[in-house]
């Protein structure tokens, strides 16, 4: 059982081991190796805190706590491109679990809570993107109600492209 709440700057550290950790074991045979062993904690939570510490900025982060503090972190908020329909859609920005954790419901229980967030914000869909090969991710999803719009967009990574694949689903 965990509960959800804001994230907070104490939590920075937390976060960015379970984003790190979640790219390792997630993206393993997906994003060269070469990337994956150069990503760390101290880099990613200097990123983190100067994002975080951003005036005005439009995004919701929240954290799911267990027994050990965070166990999992949600951004969300307005979507950044051109929307894929005519309604007022919201945008799940990253949404990762503590790799141990996994498939207990954690994930399932931030994203409900991302969703009430931004049905509250008069958002009306929901949009994300996910890695073509990440299958585990794209089932998740998919058992959430979300499907894929036939929206693509590259990434370059260490030298290898990478597919993400545009998921869409009404609130």
């Amino acid at each position: 059982m965990v509960h959800v709440r804001e994230m907070a700057a104490a939590d920075i550290e937390a976060v960015s081991t379970i984003r790190v950790r979640g790219w390792q074991a997630a993206y393993a045979g997906v994003v060269p190796r070469t990337y994956l062993d150069a990503m760390t904690v101290a880099d990613d939570a200097g990123q983190r805190r100067q994002w975080f510490s951003q005036p005005g900025r439009e995004s919701t982060d929240l954290v799911a706590l267990g027994d050990r503090g965070p166990v999992g972190w949600i951004c969300f908020g307005p979507y950044r491109g051109e929307t894929p329909g005519p309604e007022r859609v919201g945008e799940v920005y990253a949404l990762y679990i503590a790799p141990d954790l996994i498939g207990r419901g954690i994930g399932r229980t931030l994203l409900g809570e991302a969703h009430a967030r931004l049905k509250a914000q008069a958002f009306e869909a929901s949009a994300l993107w996910v890695l073509r090969d990440n299958q585990r991710a794209r089932r998740f999803y998919e058992q959430a109600g979300y499907r894929a719009d036939g929206a693509t967009q590259d990434d370059t990574c260490d030298g290898a492209t990478l597919t993400e694949l545009r998921y869409h689903r009404t609130l």
